[in-house]
């Protein structure tokens, strides 16, 4: 059976199973969020200018600056360190997942060896190199099953990562269920899938950006001290990449942050749009180099 089929078949059984389940919504959020203001659909992107437009060498953190006031008030209250060594794993996942903020989401397709197809997003994910171009995407073991995707990957060798935007960041969501290893996200989702160029495994049709990948190199990680793998960290090397040219810039080369309306993760359940941006000059050495060798001199 080709793969157009099999995405054909796909997707006729999503829409037969969409048409099958009772005319009630699923709620995405709980009572208490539902009395928060309604999503904003226009685009909040925008370039500013940056919060200190005159900072100097050696400044550091201006006085006048933006909050910079309330920034150093902050520092009379203290510090409160945690030694990851002494705390639960879970309290670890908690702390650096609210502090390493925003984080990509890699909405990854891909199949298992008996032909199962899964969806799933991951926000341990980040781009890797350009030359060879590879991403990375790190999966936390569970102690009760092993990551459907972590398997498939490592099973086949080849997925496809797609980036989510607010329009169907709902669906996306909807892919991060437990469920059980040989349910379908792509139904339970209803998003589409689209064939690939240089991979079996689809990539998902409302994604603006999708990256084709084939498994570069996997290694697991041991806690020190410990033979126990409890994270396996993937690089994919990336093959095609399909962009929508809505979301291109006029280059045509580039993609524009306000067409494409990424959506990133936060800490516990919260995700993140894109707000506001400013530009910062790249320093060079050619110009500031009589000046900072003059302050080290001073020093």
């Amino acid at each position: 059976m080709s793969l157009l089929v099999v995405l054909r078949h796909l997707a006729h059984r999503r829409s037969a199973w969409r048409s099958s389940l009772p005319q009630q919504t699923t709620r995405t959020m709980s009572a208490g969020h539902l009395e928060r203001p309604p999503f904003n659909p226009q685009a909040a992107f925008k370039f500013t200018q940056p919060p200190n437009p005159e900072w100097d060498l050696g400044q550091g953190l201006p006085e006048g600056g933006p909050n910079a006031k309330e920034w150093n008030e902050d520092l009379k209250k203290g510090w409160k360190s945690f030694n990851l060594s002494e705390i639960p794993s879970r309290d670890t996942y908690m702390l650096l997942t609210s502090a390493i903020v925003p984080r990509p989401i890699a909405f990854v397709a891909s199949e298992s060896a008996d032909g199962v197809p899964n969806l799933a997003p991951m926000s341990y994910f980040n781009a890797v190199s350009s030359n060879p171009p590879l991403l990375s995407i790190s999966f936390t073991l569970s102690t009760s099953r092993p990551k459907d995707t972590r398997e498939n990957i490592l099973a086949m060798k080849q997925f496809t990562v797609n980036l989510i935007s607010e329009p169907f960041v709902e669906a996306a969501n909807a892919c991060s269920v437990e469920a059980p290893a040989h349910i379908n996200e792509w139904i339970v989702c209803g998003l589409t899938p689209e064939p690939s160029v240089s991979v079996s495994v689809p990539r998902i049709q409302e994604s603006a950006v999708s990256f084709e990948c084939e498994l570069f190199k996997e290694f697991d990680i041991c806690p020190p001290g410990s033979s126990k793998v409890t994270n396996t960290h993937i690089l994919g090397l990336i093959k095609h990449v399909h962009v929508r040219k809505a979301v291109l810039k006029d280059d045509e080369r580039t993609v524009d942050p306000s067409k494409l309306r990424p959506v990133a993760r936060l800490g516990g359940g919260s995700y993140a749009r894109l707000g506001e941006a400013f530009d910062l000059e790249r320093p060079s050495w050619k110009v500031w180099k009589d000046r900072v060798e003059e302050m080290h001199r001073k020093k």
